[in-house]
């Protein structure tokens, strides 16, 4: 069984054609004219070759997206009315069908017209009516109702088919931005896992096996221990990549602040960490630990310090995250950019969570990182499974 949406993929809007073999209702007229049984041949023919014209312009035009908000739709459906009313007026007793088509035509032209439609439906029907009611045959009263009903019925549904395949086409392309759209930010969330995975898993590599290379000719097992840690790191970058592939790898704010602490010590850069505060919820975590992360390979790569303070103070509400150093007070790019590609990354996802994060020089020397984010406990797991499920 086809599901609902291929239903609706195979659905096509009525073509402009589709609206011409209406026009066959007004055979009957046409055979009395050409038999003479209608007073005035001549200038009923000529009636008829403009309403034929005016219907069809009134309808290609409408169903035109280049013409639909121009004048001549309108201009057109004026024209036919009055072609319509002449007809019928001037020849009581026949060309009643004229008004069923123009009904058609309104509801064409006026389709995205609501009120405008129903007061030209409504005067059609009545207009209708009143002419059924002359005719020298005097029809009933329920055939009077029944032609009048049926004149701003045709109008009406021919409105509200458009309007439908209209809609079913809005709904089409918006689905097909959503699409977009849902792939442009997976593309930006893998990026950015790689961007923060890979600078800060190459760094600790590089800074270890600057290590190796210093110890090797004089300690040969403390520079064995550094190419051990080589290899745990080149394992565990592994593994963190496979996870954020699937996009469910998941941080640890303590995690990263141990390997912090690896990384500067194995710099050289003397390391001071303190926490303090409630534990936080996981998400809040995750999302500082990538701070963490970004700031200190920053700090290796770029600042030139041989000191470096992280603090995280907690709250019941707030929680706030400080990377201060003592470098030469360069930004993460190295060139005085405080607005590196790593850092536009974090300010996006804590600007998502609610947060903020500030960079810039720490007095005369040195660099400061602050990050800040609320604590919701709610509103932290709703955002861990929105962002599992992009």
């Amino acid at each position: 069984m086809k599901s609902m949406s291929e239903e609706i993929e195979r659905m096509k809007a009525p073509e402009r054609k589709a609206f011409m073999p209406w026009l066959f209702s007004l055979t009957g007229d046409v055979i009395d004219m050409a038999l003479g049984n209608m007073p005035f041949p001549w200038l009923g023919a000529l009636g008829l070759l403009a309403f034929v014209g005016l219907y069809a312009t009134a309808v290609f035009s409408a169903l035109d997206e280049r013409r639909r908000r121009t004048r001549v739709p309108v201009l057109a459906l004026v024209g036919l009315a009055v072609v319509s009313y002449a007809l019928n007026f001037g020849y009581l007793d026949h060309w009643q069908m004229c008004f069923p088509l123009l009904s058609v035509a309104t509801g064409v032209v006026l389709r995205d017209r609501g009120r405008v439609l129903a007061a030209a439906l409504g005067t059609l029907g009545l207009t209708c009516g009143l002419t059924w009611f002359f005719r020298p045959d005097g029809d009933s009263t329920g055939s009077i109702l029944a032609v009048s009903w049926g004149s701003a019925l045709g109008g009406l549904v021919a409105a509200a088919v458009l309007n439908l395949f209209e809609a079913v086409t809005t709904l089409r392309d918006t689905r097909e931005e959503l699409a977009h759209a849902a792939v442009e930010r997976e593309r930006l969330r893998f990026s950015r896992d790689l961007h923060d995975l890979l600078g800060h898993t190459m760094s600790v590599i590089v800074v270890k096996a600057e290590a190796v290379r210093r110890l090797g000719p004089r300690n040969l097992d403390a520079a064995l221990g550094q190419a051990a840690d080589i290899e745990a790191v080149g394992r565990q970058a592994l593994t963190e990549i496979r996870e954020a592939v699937t996009g469910y790898r998941e941080g640890s704010l303590t995690t990263e602040l141990d390997n912090a602490r690896s990384l500067l010590d194995a710099s050289g850069i003397g390391a001071e960490i303190r926490q303090s505060g409630p534990p936080l919820p996981p998400q809040t975590g995750v999302l500082l630990g990538w701070v963490v992360r970004e700031g200190v390979t920053n700090v290796v790569r770029h600042s030139g310090a041989s000191r470096c303070e992280i603090e995280v103070r907690g709250k019941p509400d707030r929680v706030h995250l400080e990377i201060i150093d003592n470098g030469t007070g360069v930004g993460s790019a190295g060139n005085g950019d405080t607005c590196g590609n790593g850092l536009k990354g974090l300010t996006e996802r804590l600007a998502a969570a609610g947060g903020s994060l500030r960079t810039g020089p720490d007095g005369r020397r040195g660099f400061r990182l602050v990050a800040e984010l609320p604590v919701d406990d709610e509103a932290d797991n709703r955002n861990g499974k929105e962002e599992r499920a992009a």
